[in-house]
């Protein structure tokens, strides 16, 4: 007795796709070309793209995928755990990577190569399924206009770690010590990062440990985040010239 093969789709729905498909242009040859295909490259490959929204990436976006692996958030894991759709100015901008093949080396194991979309921090907390416990409990940050900031769409390339030697320092103690080729990014990019990175590959960043951001809130207060534990990520504040030794700064490359 033959095994019988476990469906996900309804003989309705199998039927309206494959209607579809011959709308767009599907042939006998081409759906032989598909049987036949070793290993079942072909369909896997449809599969693929559609998961992806229609999106293909670029000679350069693979080329940074070869070099960063797991260190890379592209626009196929923002699609994914974010639940973006990408629009034509979107995919362009995004196109091209922003950073040399030399700096991508250098950075493979310090940094996440991230795709931003226009999200803010409130955005990216809407988005992830409250029983991951990503955020920490905390509302305080609800109307200010950092957490509501959504930025631009472009790549940044984060540093995992806080900056070498920065806890215990104020704000601009720990600004002199980034180098000509670093600055301090926005929470709502940190944030991005941190919290893609973990859906993405599984790995806490700034689990023990606070950074500072280049936001303030309304009251001038300096934001940070950090703490990534299983109470979720924390996003609060403090004063510029406070010292904490167990708050650093946060570091991103700028554009080469």
């Amino acid at each position: 007795m033959k095994d019988i093969v476990s469906r996900t789709l309804s003989v309705h729905k199998e039927h309206e796709v494959l209607l579809k498909l011959e709308a767009a242009g599907l042939t006998d040859e081409l759906a032989q070309r598909v049987i036949d295909s070793k290993g079942n490259d072909l369909a896997t490959k449809v599969v693929k793209l559609i998961a992806n929204g229609g999106f293909e990436a670029t000679t350069p976006q693979k080329r940074a995928r070869e070099i960063m692996g797991c260190n890379m958030f592209g626009i196929e894991e923002a699609i994914r755990y974010f639940g973006v759709n990408p629009s034509r100015q979107q995919t362009a901008a995004l196109a091209d990577i922003p950073f040399t093949e030399e700096t991508l080396r250098q950075c493979k194991n310090s940094h996440v190569l991230a795709a931003i979309f226009p999200l803010s921090i409130l955005d990216v907390r809407s988005k992830v399924y409250d029983g991951q416990r990503l955020f920490y409990s905390q509302d305080w940050f609800n109307k200010e206009s950092f957490a509501k900031d959504r930025g631009e769409t472009e790549w940044r390339l984060v540093r995992k770690t806080s900056v070498d030697n920065s806890t215990s320092k104020t704000w601009s103690e720990q600004q002199a010590l980034l180098s000509d080729k670093e600055e301090t990014p926005e929470a709502r990019v940190v944030v991005y990062a941190i919290i893609g990175h973990f859906l993405n590959a599984g790995e806490r960043l700034f689990e023990h440990i606070y950074i500072r951001c280049s936001d303030v809130d309304s009251d001038g207060r300096r934001v940070y985040v950090g703490s990534f534990d299983s109470d979720g990520l924390d996003v609060d504040y403090y004063w510029d010239d406070l010292r904490n030794d167990n708050l650093g700064v946060a570091s991103a490359r700028k554009l080469d």
